[in-house]
């Protein structure tokens, strides 16, 4: 039964009515005009189109689907069958994300949709990343409802994150638009695996972007996430020279991506091309779906990558995932307290607009 309802939802077209939407376990009908077209693809001979979305630059024939598993060839064209289709919606501290530079202490309003364009052993959101949109249930929202769910929330941002929210890029900027309007910040939760276009598009429309640097060396992405390691270090790069705040997660996985010369390089490289003043915060392991053999990163290795970061000369780095209260601290300049947390939560914040009591400036999003 589950087999055909997805066949009916990839192939049929219901009269004039349209394709099939399938939502909280029910079949919706939605008219052929709501269909989304895709952005960022190229028509290409013998009906096949090519998506220029992120760095696989799928080739796709009729029918066909993107390794992402949302966007697909309908009749020569390039749809995003994720458009709307909202898997998961939370209210969450935005330190969750996380965000530690960004409104401290305000609740985001975070959704997702299914799918991705990588494959990471160790993803934490598998359940929702690592499906088709029609093997999970949804529930269809306007990008006008999203706002209004938002607001009525109590949120001050919206996140687009839990999955990959590039592979509903069109979305994201049809609901950031009537957010900005609306007073409410846009933050982007990502692994960066896009091309230079579409992010350049994208970044005028959210507030700010923490990126997943998972790993420092090609053959870790190639491994463990199917992707590459270029195409995300291009993304960083463009996100810096497009003015939006950055933020980065490492998340040290033992015996994979946990070398001193690794996280050294790796500090190195981000303090050249994007600044000492980036938000690096390095993640602890749990494990979990495909490498549940490993073990969860011992606390030791954390502070020990904090620890190189600060001596080539990043500013703000943190850990995660281990509840060390000192390093889950900004602090100003002159090493007093700026905002002190623990966990997911803002303990005291000294800040005024980003501002230190000794009169020094932290940059972020306030």
């Amino acid at each position: 039964m589950k087999k055909f309802l997805a066949i009916l939802f990839l192939l049929a077209v219901v009269g004039s009515a349209g394709y099939l939407i399938f939502q909280e376990g029910q079949k919706v009908q939605v008219s052929e005009d709501s269909l989304k077209e895709a952005s960022y693809y190229q028509t290409l001979d013998n009906n096949m189109v090519q998506c220029l979305l992120c760095p696989r630059k799928c080739i796709l024939s009729e029918g066909q689907r993107g390794v992402c598993r949302v966007r697909r060839n309908i009749g020569d064209k390039l749809y995003s069958l994720s458009y709307g289709n909202i898997a998961s919606a939370h209210l969450d501290p935005i330190e969750k994300k996380p965000f530690f530079h960004v409104l401290p202490g305000s609740q985001a309003y975070s959704i997702a949709t299914a799918g991705c364009n990588l494959q990471c052993n160790f993803c934490q959101n598998w359940q929702l990343s690592q499906v088709f949109p029609e093997d999970i249930e949804s529930k269809y929202m306007t990008p006008e409802e999203v706002v209004e769910e938002a607001l009525a929330s109590g949120a001050e941002s919206i996140a687009y994150t839990y999955s990959e929210p590039t592979i509903f890029i069109e979305y994201i900027i049809d609901i950031a638009k009537i957010a900005r309007e609306r007073g409410l910040k846009n933050v982007v939760v990502s692994a960066g695996y896009i091309n230079q276009e579409p992010l350049r598009e994208l970044c005028q429309y959210v507030d700010a972007i923490k990126i997943d640097l998972k790993g420092f060396t090609e053959e870790f992405y190639q491994k463990m996430t199917g992707g590459q390691l270029g195409p995300v270090l291009n993304a960083l790069k463009v996100i810096k020279d497009e003015g939006v705040w950055l933020e980065i997660v490492n998340l040290l996985i033992p015996g994979e991506n946990d070398s001193e010369d690794e996280i050294r390089a790796m500090s190195q490289w981000i303090k050249d091309n994007l600044g000492d003043d980036v938000p690096v915060h390095f993640s602890r392991f749990h494990p979990q779906y495909k490498l549940q053999n490993l073990p969860a990163t011992p606390e030791q290795t954390l502070l020990k990558a904090r620890e190189i970061a600060l001596e080539v000369g990043l500013k703000y780095v943190y850990t995660g995932n281990i509840g060390n209260l000192k390093t889950e601290n900004t602090y100003c300049s002159d090493g007093s307290l700026a905002i002190q947390r623990q966990g997911h939560f803002v303990l005291g914040n000294n800040l005024e607009k980003g501002v230190c009591p000794n009169g020094g400036q932290i940059p972020g999003v306030w």
